[in-house]
Formats: structure tokens, C-alpha cells, sequence
């Protein structure tokens, strides 16, 4: 699975860096998010998921390749 981001929809608020701050931080000048690993194994999708399901701009998605 791959991480994908929509930085124009990121409205900076950061609840993807608290449930998952392997995978995700954020921009120090604008706050938007950055995807630090895009590959996701299965044994963290479970974490990625719940990341995705709590951006509350629905800027993130987790897709099948």
C-alpha cells in the first residue's frame, strides 16, 4: 500500500504526526503534512489507517498498488 497526500486540501492541524509519527510530520514554515515512508507493509497499515481516518481535511489516502 502507498501513502498518498493532498498538500493543497492539508490544513495543517497535525493528527496525523500524533496517531503515527513514524510516518508522517509536518512542514516547520507552513505545518502541512510530510509523508516520511509512502510504502506502507502490512504491519503498520493498521496505524496508517487510523492516521488517515483522523485528518480532519481529509487530505490523506492509503491505496493499494
Amino acid at each position: 500500500m502507498r501513502i498518498e497526500a493532498d498538500l493543497d486540501r492539508c490544513a495543517g492541524a497535525g493528527q496525523c504526526v500524533l496517531s503515527a509519527p513514524t510516518w508522517f510530520d509536518q512542514d516547520e514554515e507552513d505545518g502541512r503534512v510530510i509523508v516520511l515512508a509512502a510504502e506502507v507493509d502490512g504491519s503498520s497499515a493498521e496505524e496508517v489507517r487510523e492516521a488517515v481516518r483522523l485528518c480532519p481535511a481529509q487530505a490523506l489516502a492509503l491505496v493499494d498498488q
